[in-house]
């Protein structure tokens, strides 16, 4: 599998009144894991959406390797998406939620059920959604996002709702992934589990970037040793 190169050119988005990407500019490399951070209103989220196609940008484009976002959305099928709450059919159990994604994306063989091995979903695949605790819920919406062997994998606050043990393997999962031909998008508000495992940073202010290129490069230009430091250091810089 031919991990996914995802290209950003001058992308405006407004709300109303409220600009919410500002000409934004970044190229998300192939094959590693980008982290896409920033305060709060920052235009994380609606960066994110822009990609999957849940918002039309006002200008500018997306490029998931050669195909435009806003015209055929075929691509979305090289696409596991693991939103920060998932919102599952609540009727629906949690196998019969894989079945119909299966049968929507038209693949039911080689699936990657690794993280239902991992997280010991098993006895829960076969109970209404609606009856699974918040924390069997991420644990399914994570699985759910591996499920298909995505070549891009966007992940928004992976490890919200887990217990330690749940999100240590889940991380793992995330680490391993482009060695398996997976390029991996993330947002946190941890900047610990950023550090742990993004190499690649996209740093977004008032929904402009400040900030782009590896971790290893941010920590050794701001000359500190943490990134949360080093982040500061940025909103710093910012706000003069």
């Amino acid at each position: 599998m031919t991990p996914t190169r995802v290209n950003i050119s001058a992308l405006r988005k407004r709300f109303g009144r409220l600009e919410v990407l500002r000409g934004v500019d970044t190229t998300i490399a192939p094959g590693r894991i980008t982290a896409i951070v920033g305060p709060n209103a920052a235009g994380k989220t609606t960066l994110i959406k822009t990609i999957l196609g849940m918002v039309r940008p006002d200008s500018g484009s997306v490029l998931v390797d050669d195909a435009a976002v806003g015209r055929d959305p075929a691509y979305r099928e090289r696409i596991g998406y693991m939103p920060q709450a998932a919102r599952f059919p609540e009727q629906l159990s949690g196998r019969e939620v894989i079945g119909l994604l299966s049968a929507v994306r038209g693949r039911r063989n080689e699936l990657d059920r690794e993280l239902i091995t991992l997280l010991r979903l098993e006895p829960y695949l076969d109970r209404p959604v609606r009856t699974l605790s918040g924390g069997t819920r991420q644990k399914l919406n994570a699985a759910v996002s591996f499920l298909f062997r995505p070549s891009l994998l966007i992940l928004d606050e992976p490890t919200a709702g887990l217990d330690p043990v749940a999100a240590g393997l889940l991380k793992d999962k995330v680490l391993r992934a482009p060695g398996e031909g997976t390029t991996v998008i993330l947002t946190s508000h941890i900047m610990s589990e950023v550090e742990e495992l993004a190499q690649d940073l996209v740093f977004l202010v008032e929904g402009s970037v400040v900030y782009q290129g590896p971790v290893a490069a941010l920590l050794e230009q701001s000359g500190e040793s943490r990134l949360e430091r080093a982040i500061a250091g940025i909103l710093s810089g910012a706000a003069a």
